[in-house]
């Protein structure tokens, strides 16, 4: 449809995204037709040749659709940097993860840790427990789920710790924050979106890049919890 754009976006956008396309919608643009899936799990769906027009990827995804010329490299926008945190179930202590030793510690102690096995998240975390040195004892135990909330895994009881971009922990319900862990031990993603030249719809595209890389769009992707 002319007055549809179809978005692909990691889940880290998804907050953001939901909370601005009514905004987007109601000022006379084009419907945004989304849908949300891991970084990995969404490039994976392109290459199979799913149709979209705009991606929302992390900057090294969209950097390879970029080099295989299934992005168009001047539509490129990047919208907002994400730390990883950790989560409990609601009304659950709040361990300690303020130092890397803290964090050791909180880990190694947990009964089981949820972690994302294609998003981001996953795939930095579980390079930092090789790091660290403890990923043989934490995947032991660990419920490394394939798509979707980590934090869900509280709710359900299979995990005592959650770990997942912030914007996505804050997605879920009944669950509380402990924080990010340790900055020095991370470094930012950054969320990119782009517009895919095989678009059927490439003015509108090119408005929703516009509209989620403005000023407008700031506040919403602060309050999902992320940088813009």
């Amino acid at each position: 449809m002319p007055n549809t754009v179809r978005l692909l976006s990691t889940l880290a956008l998804m907050g953001a995204v939901r909370s601005l396309a009514g905004r987007y919608e109601a000022e006379g643009d084009a419907r945004i037709d989304a849908d949300f899936a891991p970084t990995l799990g969404l490039l994976e769906r392109l290459r199979n040749g799913e149709a979209a027009d705009v991606v929302i990827l992390t900057r090294e995804g969209l950097s390879g659709l970029e080099a295989n010329g299934s992005v168009a490299a001047e539509s490129r926008v990047d919208l907002a940097r994400s730390f990883v945190g950790l989560a409990v179930k609601a009304g659950a202590d709040h361990p300690d993860i303020a130092t890397e030793q803290a964090l050791r510690a909180t880990l190694l102690g947990a009964r089981s840790v949820a972690y994302s096995g294609l998003g981001a998240s996953g795939i930095f975390f579980a390079q930092l427990i090789e790091r660290m040195g403890i990923a043989a004892e934490i995947n032991a135990r660990a419920r490394i789920i394939p798509q979707g909330f980590t934090a869900e895994r509280l709710l359900s009881g299979e995990a005592d710790l959650a770990v997942q971009q912030i914007s996505e922990l804050k997605l879920v319900a009944g669950i509380e924050i402990i924080g990010p862990i340790p900055l020095h031990l991370q470094s930012p993603a950054v969320f990119s979106a782009g517009r895919l030249k095989a678009s059927k719809n490439p003015d509108q595209a090119d408005r929703l890049l516009k509209f989620l890389a403005s000023a407008e769009a700031a506040p919403a992707l602060r309050e999902s919890g992320l940088e813009p």
